[in-house]
């Protein structure tokens, strides 16, 4: 199986990209081929609601995402990972995930799985709006819910070794 990791924290090495590191080498255990994809390093541009995609089933917008899609859609398994933001995801993520309209449409991510990992200062209970919009998406592209792990953690590096043992067992499970 094939393992996608988005990493959508600005900060490279900190909690989140710590966090997807764990769930993707716990998949790897099993044989599986992992990538790890760190999403500021992509232009990511905002829907334009053309609904181009609706029609068409691509995208009109020429950025990033051409890159992206391809690899959303060859994943078995897509690991969100993103810190907590004002209780939703960071800007990047969001932006992945509005230009994901065009799976509604064509139904490639349908049977696939989604699990999402998400360090927060103020801990699991702050992430329930988060979560709940995360499988609502998922609900909505046709991606199954394969668990996650919500950390405590704000500062680079915070999170806790037990954190980081839930998301590899995570890993380990899929």
């Amino acid at each position: 199986m094939k393992m996608l990791g988005l990493v959508g924290s600005p900060r490279k090495g900190g909690n989140t990209d710590m966090l997807v590191g764990r769930v993707l080498e716990g998949c790897s255990v099993n044989g599986h081929t992992t990538e790890k994809i760190y999403l500021y390093d992509y232009t990511i541009k905002p829907c334009l609601d053309c609904r181009a995609c609706k029609t068409g089933g691509t995208c009109v917008l020429e950025d990033g995402m051409r890159g992206l899609y391809p690899r959303l859609q060859t994943a078995d398994v897509i690991v969100f990972g993103t810190p907590l933001y004002w209780y939703g995801p960071a800007g990047q993520m969001k932006m992945l995930i509005d230009r994901m309209r065009p799976f509604i449409e064509n139904g490639k991510l349908g049977g696939k799985k989604a699990v999402i990992v998400v360090p927060s200062e103020e801990g699991p209970s702050a992430c329930r709006p988060l979560v709940q919009m995360l499988k609502k998406s998922f609900d909505y592209l046709g991606l199954g819910y394969g668990g996650g792990v919500l950390a405590t953690a704000y500062e680079k590096g915070e999170v806790s070794q037990e954190d980081l043992k839930k998301a590899y067992e995570l890993g380990e499970s899929l």
